[in-house]
Formats: structure tokens, C-alpha cells, sequence
């Protein structure tokens, strides 16, 4: 049961890090990707470069993450591996950019990897 939980937050994880990735790849100096992100045109253009990198790395998080989940059992490490990559991301980026980030991307890894290693 409570790995059936941890898979399921795992695929949270991994979706809105797929998301992320969507955003900041594709979508960062449009106009949607500044509303989320709260950023001005000049801005956004400017760093656009820099935002597409930062999204590419989110999708090696989502498909590390997928990796560990297709692996079954033997994805445990995988799993705590990748989700304490997501932990430390979040926390950084919510101390350096935005306290938001310790609650959309630390806290749903976060208690991913608490089910998981309970389990």
C-alpha cells in the first residue's frame, strides 16, 4: 500500500518536473510562462536561454524519476537517488528564487521519498 502511495507521488513528481520542462523550454518569454513565472517581456527574452537549459534538466529529473519507476523493486535507489535530487533543487530554489518553489517542487518529493523509504 504504501509503496503503491510513493509510485503514485512519484509520477506527480515526475509529471509536474515533464511540466516544468514544457514551460521553461517552449514557453518562458510567451505569455503564459511569464504569468506563472511572474517575470516582464524584457526579462524573459533576455533569459530565455537560460530558462531552456534550467528546463532540460528538469526533464532528466522526470525521466530519472521514470526510469526508477520502470525498473519496478529494483528502482529503489534510482528512485531516492533522483527524488533527493528533486529535494535539493526544490530547497535551493526556494532559499535563492522563490519560497513557492519549496512547496510546488521540495514538499511533493519530499513526502514521495518519505512514503517510498517507509515502505
Amino acid at each position: 500500500m504504501m509503496s503503491s502511495a510513493a509510485n503514485g507521488l512519484i509520477v506527480l513528481v515526475a509529471l509536474l518536473h515533464v511540466g516544468f520542462l514544457v514551460l521553461e523550454m517552449f514557453f518562458w518569454d510567451k505569455p503564459i510562462g511569464r504569468r506563472v513565472f511572474g517575470l516582464t517581456r524584457e526579462f524573459a527574452t533576455h533569459s530565455r536561454v537560460l530558462a531552456a537549459n534550467q528546463g532540460l534538466y528538469n526533464g532528466f529529473l522526470a525521466a530519472g524519476l521514470c526510469w526508477g519507476l520502470w525498473l519496478g523493486a529494483a528502482g529503489f535507489a534510482v528512485k531516492v537517488f533522483f527524488l533527493l535530487c528533486v529535494v535539493a533543487a526544490g530547497v535551493f530554489g526556494g532559499f535563492t528564487a522563490s519560497r513557492m518553489i519549496l512547496v510546488v517542487q521540495a514538499l511533493p518529493a519530499g513526502l514521495a521519498l518519505a512514503l517510498l523509504t517507509m515502505g
